[in-house]
């Protein structure tokens, strides 16, 4: 049943991905059209907009701060705001400046969510030829399904409300079951996960990786076992939400066998891209699911007036801001993620950090993309090294005197023999990766960075603490301030 659905959907991404720009262009007409008669639309005067270069001068560059005022009506119960009629769902998550954030889900905009996610797993089918694995059981790691109200509009995580919509064909083989995912206590619920799934024949496992890794380590500690031996017919991996590099050796080796993988681009915002091949480290970016994609670039993201690109105008290997305007109402909307185009015939891409991740305490700019790809660099140099997470901030006045330096925090499965060329290999890679940050050194503003290893569970109790563990959170990989950082040294005792 699933290859000629497979199939089908591959036969049909084949088509629109050969009109990408008109599929596009398709895209932001209709959406103008079908808010026209909104509040934000009328706001916007979408009656007068005809063209890419009309919507740029009626539509600002926003994030949910410049929304809420739009939100909040909805919040309390009116209609037509950003979208006709109401949202379906809102989807609750956790802003750095804005508290919680209330992003619409609507009745047009749900298939982009959760026909996506089927779609990624269809086309991995019509790649290899392989289906058995849906015949066993399947894990989705994934936030509670318990949904409030808020202003008439359920509410919940984007992982809950993606609980309710899983196939029929899937959710017969789904676990957990409903009644543990609904457990708010990670730990707790962690455990009980464990003690459902242990026995039975598992296939595909989802979720973000370093919480799969805390599901391997449990299962490892329970059993005295690796993976492979627990679940012999694992074959599939999915995840999504941070780079999946830095987690890789440690998943495998406690895996203990090759399996395939597909690698997710979802947001509370939209799903937007998946990998469609197993051997191309791309995602293919979905450019007709409702979404009307802009691109800015990172070096023009903070100007006045920054540029905007449609999809036909971006190039290979430069780094972008990601724009988003969708069919639930989101308009000019920052998602705060930067992405690389690796090819523009499929637009495929890579996501290389957050916009507002980024160190440049002194004009280096270093960014997210540049921090994998150093410690990339240092575990192939040193590969009995194992990584389980990271953050990286500026000290700008040391205690002890000297020059600045960029402190790496690493909580280490297993540390390098030589901890001072681990250091080295990472500042080298550094260096040649960002010219600014060579600059610096050699001009004696800044000294070569500084390793920090943090003890076992480091990040684990910073999230506990900060009451983000488990779910969809991740600690961000590099701060502009040490707030991370001193949090961490503080459960570290320094």
């Amino acid at each position: 049943m699933s290859r000629p659905l497979a199939r089908y959907i591959v036969r049909q991404q084949q088509e629109w991905i050969a009109r990408s720009v008109e599929v596009q262009e398709k895209w932001r007409a209709e959406l103008v059209k079908k808010a026209a008669a909104t509040q934000f639309g009328k706001d916007h005067f979408f009656k007068d907009i005809h063209s890419y270069s009309d919507f740029r001068e009626a539509v600002p560059v926003s994030d949910y701060e410049d929304l809420k005022p739009y939100v909040e009506k909805i919040k309390s119960g009116e209609s037509d705001i950003l979208w006709p009629g109401k949202p379906l769902y809102f989807a609750k998550t956790s802003g750095t400046t804005s508290g919680t954030k209330y992003i619409p889900i609507s009745k047009d905009s749900i298939s982009n969510h959760i026909d996506s996610a089927r779609n990624a797993i269809l086309t991995y089918i019509e790649e290899t030829q392989r289906s058995e694995f849906l015949d066993n059981k399947l894990i989705f790691l994934s936030g509670s399904p318990i949904l409030t109200e808020t202003g008439g509009v359920l509410t919940g995580r984007l992982s809950g409300i993606s609980n309710h919509h899983v196939p029929g064909y899937l959710r017969s083989n789904q676990l957990p079951s409903y009644d543990t995912n609904c457990i708010e206590d990670w730990e707790t619920k962690l455990d009980k996960i464990i003690d459902e799934t242990i026995d039975q024949r598992m296939s595909l496992i989802s979720g973000i990786p370093p919480w799969v890794q805390m599901y391997f380590d449990r299962i490892i500690e329970r059993t005295g076992k690796k993976i492979k031996d627990v679940f012999p017919d694992f074959s599939l991996f999915i995840y999504g939400g941070v780079n999946f590099e830095p987690y890789r050796a440690k998943l495998f080796e406690s895996i203990g066998k090759p399996i395939d993988s597909i690698e997710l681009y979802p947001a509370s915002e939209g799903f937007l891209a998946y990998q469609d091949k197993q051997n191309d480290e791309g995602l293919l970016l979905l450019l007709d699911t409702g979404i009307f994609f802009e691109f800015i670039p990172v070096e023009n993201y903070f100007d006045e007036n920054p540029k905007r690109l449609s999809i036909g105008e971006v190039e290979v290997g430069k780094n972008y801001a990601v724009i988003v305007n969708n069919n639930a109402g989101l308009w000019g909307y920052s998602l705060g993620d930067t992405v690389k185009f690796v090819s523009t015939d499929p637009y495929k891409i890579l996501v290389t950090g957050r916009i507002k991740h980024f160190i440049s305490a002194f004009g280096e700019h270093v960014i997210g993309e540049e921090i994998e790809k150093a410690l990339k660099y240092a575990l192939e140099r040193h590969p009995e090294t194992e990584v389980v997470e990271l953050t990286v901030a500026p000290m700008v006045t040391p205690a002890g005197g000297g020059l600045p330096y960029h402190e790496w925090l690493v909580e280490f499965a297993t540390k390098p023999n030589d901890t001072e060329q681990f250091a080295n290999d990472l500042d080298r890679r550094l260096t040649e990766l960002n010219i600014y940050y060579k600059d610096l050194i050699t001009g004696s503003i800044l000294r070569r960075l500084e390793l920090t290893p943090l003890r076992k569970n480091s990040f684990i109790d910073y999230m506990r603490a900060n009451g983000k563990l488990g779910g969809q959170n991740k600690v961000p990989r590099l701060s502009n301030d040490r707030k991370i950082a001193d949090e961490l040294a503080r459960l570290n005792g320094n």
